[in-house]
């Protein structure tokens, strides 16, 4: 196993079967009978999990735990050119961890420190005024905490000749004006900001630690919460602590301190989280009885209301090799879609072989076995016997449409109680009528 320590900027940063009690400081509240608790413990070292515990390490004891590991020595998180490497690799100690929805879908999520910003695009752009006004967030210090994010972890990107083609061609059929680059979300065409610097080398959430107090966070890799454990003596049930396990299987117990305020906060994700909650013991009466998990607290709203922003995609050949690009250009219309771009491939023409994940030419071949019959057996046995592509259906670039805020909905719900396993995911794709409408008005654009 690699280094889970990096020298210098993390030295907070442990394997889970380091774990210890906090040490004793004025920082570490002690908890009578001498077990010493955290004033908060977050689940999820990802895009949000990690600027959350540095932020509150300035004035609060912080647990992070994050089930995955560091993306600092992993070649396949770092660099821009194995982008569709880390989204192939179904390896379990794979930064993403496949799944395929009930709808059939084939998709990837977050499993390192860093979450989605370890295997994503890319992208970077701010939230829309009318996206912070609608969610309740205060607008004057989202605007204060931008350039924070900023200043550490995002550049501009370099534009590459196809980014630069479609991004005169939405000015050509109307998606205007051209805002320039810009972080800003603006209706028209722009190039936003990316977490790739000029040498192709990814920066994620993990690196918004650094600017954590070093003496009150501990960070903690592979370290898989399996529960959440609660007081029910009062009148309602107050998390008090997480039950997790190590790299090595070992299973510790980690308890908030009795300070007022202190907090559990989840942030695994949209699929983690309600996850979690449900292994907990939160969540629909009846699903909670199906597996035989003590209720905590019934609550039929856990693992509803999931959405997923439809992606359609045009695949444009070329005569021969462009350079690789991920996001850069995009047009954002008032339709409610945005048009994106990517091309290339990153590798030698040597590594062309096997399948590349849900991000190359080749998905569409899984795409005619039924939904129903997209199973991971049917996929492995896919990848032994479907012959390699030829070279050609790697030149070429991208056009990516998609919803911004799809009203079709789903849920997820148990398949066992195991943490490590995907829970069942539906997203209902185009169920709504809405969605149907803007997908055509955006793909006729």
């Amino acid at each position: 196993m690699q280094d889970e320590r990096p020298a210098g900027r993390y030295p907070f940063i442990r394997p889970a079967s380091s774990f210890s009690p906090p040490p004793s400081s004025a920082a570490w509240h002690a908890q009578p009978g001498g077990e010493r608790g955290y004033d908060y413990i977050v689940v999820g070292g990802g895009t949000a999990g990690c600027p959350l515990a540095a932020t509150l390490s300035q004035n609060y004891s912080v647990l992070l735990l994050e089930r995955g590991g560091t993306p600092f020595a992993n070649a396949n998180v770092s660099f821009m050119q194995n982008f569709h490497i880390s989204l192939a690799d179904v390896s379990e100690t794979s930064a993403s961890q496949m799944f395929v929805s009930t709808d059939g879908v084939f998709n990837s999520r977050a499993r390192v420190l860093g979450g989605g910003t370890a295997i994503n695009a890319g992208f970077y752009t701010r939230a829309s005024t009318s996206y912070i006004k609608s969610v309740g967030w205060d607008a004057e210090l989202m605007n204060e905490s931008y350039p924070w994010i900023e200043k550490q972890i995002v550049h501009q990107p370099r534009l590459m000749p196809w980014q630069k083609a479609v991004r005169d061609g939405l000015l050509e059929v109307g998606i205007s004006p051209f805002n320039g680059f810009t972080y800003d979300h603006k209706f028209g065409t722009k190039v936003g900001g990316t977490i790739f610097d000029k040498f192709g080398r990814r920066h994620t959430a993990a690196e918004l630690l650094s600017s954590a107090n070093p003496d009150n966070l501990r960070v903690l890799v592979h370290a898989t919460v399996q529960k959440i454990e609660f007081d029910k003596s009062g009148k309602r049930p107050k998390a008090i602590g997480v039950v997790f396990k190590d790299e090595n299987g070992m299973t510790h117990r980690a308890v908030l301190s009795k300070r007022a305020g202190s907090e559990v906060i989840l942030s695994s994700g949209a699929i983690g989280s309600p996850h979690l909650l449900l292994l907990s013991g939160i969540g629909p009466k009846a699903e909670l009885e199906k597996f035989n998990i003590p209720m905590v607290l019934e609550n039929e709203f856990v693992g509803g209301d999931m959405a997923d922003n439809p992606l359609n995609t045009i695949f444009v050949p070329t005569n021969g090799p462009i350079e690789q690009s991920l996001i850069q250009t995009v047009g954002i219309t008032k339709l409610g879609v945005y048009i994106e771009a990517s091309s290339g491939f990153g590798q030698s023409s040597d590594s062309i072989r096997w399948d590349h994940g849900i991000a190359s030419a080749e998905i569409g071949q899984l795409s005619t076995i039924p939904p129903k019959q997209r199973t991971h057996a049917a996929f492995h046995n896919y990848r032994r016997s479907k012959q390699n592509l030829p070279h050609e259906a790697f030149m070429g670039g991208f056009i990516l449409e998609k919803i911004a805020r799809p009203l079709s909905k789903g849920q997820i719900s148990l398949t066992n109680t195991n943490i490590d396993d995907n829970p069942s995911i539906t997203f209902n794709y185009f169920s709504h009528p809405a969605d149907v409408a803007q997908c055509v008005d955006g793909n006729a654009s």
